[in-house]
């Protein structure tokens, strides 16, 4: 999945939508995601973080400081905890349209809902820059679990919600089983996602992940999709046909490799949308992916295997 290349403008005139949206947020529980601990793969770096207008979004770029911000259930609590992993190509944190935007609508619909600004891949900051973005997601399932109790969360339903480059990485923390249990997720929402390890994405994966060439070994662990088994939480997965980033058939085949397997799977195809169309447009018909996401979690019963 390589993006058509575009210019990283910094944003002019935001004081004022940035004030709205710090006060939006300040009901919300805002962690640093390595409080207390030691943040794997950093090194010490020069990087300052930056907000930017990207592709039309607000993203943030030069993340070397982690956070989770947890939106509660509001009305009737689901007891479902998810963890939103905004897109980006791994360059940039699409944290707004494709973070806040949904964590915002998850919580009205009883879900608790936590946004992960995850640290991007560089070497300037870390000496393995592609094992950096998974540590993160992992740090963060495993910290909404923590908080289950106070929450209302049954710790059997916390799971991940990932967008493009976000959906891979919410694939992978899938499918790379971590060794605690509390850093895996127990379903995996994927929004115009990358599963297909093509020539083109183990380019991307080259370039924007790893800075180097996939051993052979990586490059069968990025077969995603070979790796689904009876074990692999269910996902609900969201695509549009005319997707020219990701193919639609990186979700059509990672659906079927689950339904195969007998897991449980729901996925939505639009005919229009694009990629990155985040909570979705009227006009095309993508805002009904997220009440259907939301009435999915609603429905959703823990696996036993």
């Amino acid at each position: 999945m390589i993006l058509r290349s575009a210019s990283l403008i910094l944003l002019a005139g935001i004081s004022a939508a940035h004030a709205q949206d710090q006060a939006l947020t300040r009901a919300a529980d805002a962690l640093r995601l390595w409080e207390g601990a030691s943040m794997p793969y950093h090194k010490a770096n020069a990087l300052v973080e930056r907000e930017l207008q990207v592709w039309g979004t607000r993203c943030v770029t030069n993340v070397t400081d982690p956070t989770l911000t947890l939106y509660a259930a509001r009305g009737t609590n689901t007891g479902v905890g998810v963890v939103i992993i905004p897109g980006g190509n791994y360059e940039v944190v699409a944290i707004h349209h494709e973070g806040h935007d949904i964590a915002k609508a998850l919580s009205d619909q009883g879900i608790t809902a936590a946004v992960l600004k995850y640290r991007l891949p560089d070497p300037a900051s870390s000496p393995e820059p592609w094992n950096v973005p998974l540590a993160d997601a992992r740090r963060a399932l495993k910290l909404l679990r923590q908080r289950t109790a106070r929450y209302g969360i049954d710790p059997r339903k916390v799971g991940t919600l990932g967008f493009s480059a976000g959906s891979h990485l919410a694939t992978m923390a899938s499918l790379w089983k971590s060794g605690d249990a509390d850093e895996n997720p127990a379903f995996a929402g994927l929004i115009y996602g990358v599963t297909n390890p093509s020539e083109e994405n183990l380019k991307w994966l080259e370039t924007n992940l790893y800075f180097r060439k996939l051993t052979a070994e990586e490059r069968a662990r990025h077969r995603l999709y070979d790796l689904v088994d009876k074990a692999s939480p269910p996902a609900f997965l969201v695509h549009a046909y005319d997707d020219d980033v990701c193919k639609v058939e990186e979700s059509t085949l990672y659906a079927q490799r689950l339904s195969e397997a007998k897991v449980p799977v729901e996925l939505h195809l639009f005919p229009k949308g694009g990629h990155g169309f985040g909570a979705g447009r009227k006009a095309d018909g993508t805002d009904q992916w997220l009440p259907l996401f939301a009435a999915w979690l609603q429905r959703f019963e823990p696996q036993t295997h």
